[in-house]
């Protein structure tokens, strides 16, 4: 029989009943935005000088590639990528995002580029909604020793390298055993991430208004080990089981963060901080829903085309 009892953790801080959107109605001032660009191509470079001049015609200052404390809001040029590199700075100051998308629909870059000047009239005219967005903060506990907490605003993922036998990972939610996981891996997912990794593995599409922290495994051995949602204020915990050498890592929003061994622990929790992210005026969350999964192609607005 497995051990239940799980490390020890200390009681998460998260404040549950934290409103998710919110309409903000308070008057606004921009003296400084920054401006995150993505690498690697011209589009964003353009744009970039474009909005610079603009802002400044309006006497505000721009700085760019640079998040740091005071800016009244942060703009995204490129793809939700580009933003999650930038989702755990923003957040910790507490300023708004909103992400301009130059490529696909993207889930968190929701404004086009041509709605570009329209969407930041309507900001500076404080005609907006800012969603706040549930992070999560992991850290691994190896023999003893906790790392430094790491922020993501998709998911934390434990997964195996290129070995063939399953690994098995105790969980634990606060105090209770949940059970024993032999899959290829296990995803622990906010609600903004429920489109992301998770829905690949077969976890359910969660509407980032509901505050909840989301368990799925990958691939699993049990057919009925079947994805999980906890209350936000849920202390999540994972130990690797002892048993053959094996390559497993944890994954931060995709990134590489450590290599984890036999006994090692890893905690999941919902962060003290929230991405407030500005929404579109215009697309609304299942519609773009619709357009990024291609539902109901042949059918629009609930009537056959």
């Amino acid at each position: 029989m497995p051990s239940k009892r799980r490390p020890d953790v200390q009681q998460n801080s998260v404040n549950p009943e934290l409103p998710v959107q919110t309409d903000n109605n308070a008057p606004v001032t921009m003296r400084e935005i920054g401006i995150i660009k993505r690498l690697g191509s011209k589009e964003p470079e353009i744009i970039a000088a474009e909005l610079s001049a603009w802002f400044r015609e309006r006497n505000i200052k721009v700085v760019i590639d640079l998040v740091k404390p005071g800016l009244d809001l942060l703009i995204i040029l490129g793809g939700d990528g580009t933003l999650l590199h930038v989702a755990e700075q923003a957040s910790r100051y507490g300023i708004p995002v909103v992400g301009i998308n130059l490529g696909d629909l993207g889930f968190l870059t929701e404004i086009s580029k041509d709605e570009r000047y329209e969407a930041l009239e309507a900001i500076l005219n404080n005609k907006f909604t800012i969603e706040h967005r549930l992070l999560l903060k992991t850290r691994v506990i190896s023999k003893g020793q906790p790392s430094d907490w790491q922020m993501a605003l998709n998911d934390v993922v434990i997964s195996k390298g290129n070995i063939e036998r399953l690994i098995q990972l105790d969980s634990w939610a606060n105090n209770n055993y949940i059970t024993t996981y032999r899959a290829d891996g296990l995803i622990f997912s906010t609600p903004t991430g429920a489109t992301a990794y998770n829905l690949s593995a077969g976890g359910p599409i969660v509407h980032p208004a509901l505050q909840a922290i989301l368990i799925t495994p990958i691939c699993p051995f049990m057919l009925d080990s079947r994805p999980l949602l906890v209350a936000p204020d849920t202390i999540l915990t994972a130990r690797l089981k002892a048993g053959r050498r094996q390559d497993v890592k944890v994954l931060v929003d995709g990134q590489s963060a450590w290599d984890i061994h036999q006994d090692d622990t890893i905690e999941i929790q919902a962060s003290e901080y929230y991405l407030k992210l500005i929404a579109s005026s215009k697309k609304d969350y299942f519609e773009i829903l619709r357009s990024k999964l291609n539902w109901g192609s042949s059918i629009k607005n609930g009537r056959d085309s």
